[in-house]
């Protein structure tokens, strides 16, 4: 048996932002005991730490010292992710607008996403991992078993995205949700480092008009299939 089988299983399930991938990803692992990692949660409070520290977005350099000296970590409670900054629970304040787009041109610069590989290749523990991300499959997890590209058309994320501010008492257009998120899927799906795509061997589902549980079983039956008991 070589080394690669030795690790732990990995389920990488990539996306653009609204497919549903964060969702999935953490009923994914809460269904099957496995670690959960939000790389997206690490790129925002990248950007987050970068925008407080009033760093110049078009500073590479800078940001990439940022991304080097993060002090972040993750808790799980109550089957929530805690993203905790320098101690602080920044959850609520990676998920706003402004860290969102930062983030995108955070994570589009080489020597950002070279500091924060190893500390996402981290997470791979016992008994399995379920990475949810841009890159999983392509760059950070290349030999996971199972792979999935999660999407939905534009349309319909913004709609997602539009209901979930709603909830929060945010009122927001429809067509400015639409546009940003056509904004960031270009600059996700161009950028030089790591960019936005399918890996070759990824099974690529699309959850426009579907529902979670049927995504999810989907997916399930993908690891069944592909990972042994």
């Amino acid at each position: 048996m070589n080394e690669t089988n030795k690790l732990p299983p990995v389920v990488t399930i990539d996306g653009p932002s609204g497919s549903g991938k964060g969702t999935i990803a953490k009923l994914l692992a809460d269904r099957l005991g496995f670690v959960l990692l939000d790389s997206g949660a690490l790129y925002r409070a990248a950007a987050l730490a970068a925008l407080e520290k009033e760093v110049d977005l078009a500073d590479e350099d800078s940001l990439t010292e940022v991304a080097r000296d993060l002090d972040v970590r993750f808790l799980i409670s109550d089957g929530c992710l805690q993203v905790l900054l320098e101690g602080r629970e920044v959850s609520h304040e990676i998920r706003m607008e402004r860290v969102s787009m930062a983030a995108s041109t955070v994570a589009a610069i080489p020597g950002v996403r070279a500091a924060l590989l190893q500390r996402q290749r981290d997470f791979r523990l016992q008994p399995g991992l379920v990475a949810d991300g841009r890159d999983m499959g392509t760059t950070v997890f290349p030999d996971a078993p199972v792979k999935v590209y999660l999407t939905a058309s534009a349309e319909e994320r913004a709609r997602r995205r539009e209901a979930q501010l709603r909830e929060k008492g945010v009122s927001v257009s429809l067509r400015d949700l639409l546009e940003d998120i056509r904004a960031r899927d270009a600059q996700d799906m161009n950028r030089k480092a790591s960019p936005l795509a399918p890996a070759k061997d990824a099974v690529e589902l699309d959850s426009t008009g579907v529902t979670i549980e049927e995504v999810l079983n989907e997916v399930l039956a993908l690891v069944q299939k592909r990972i042994a008991p």
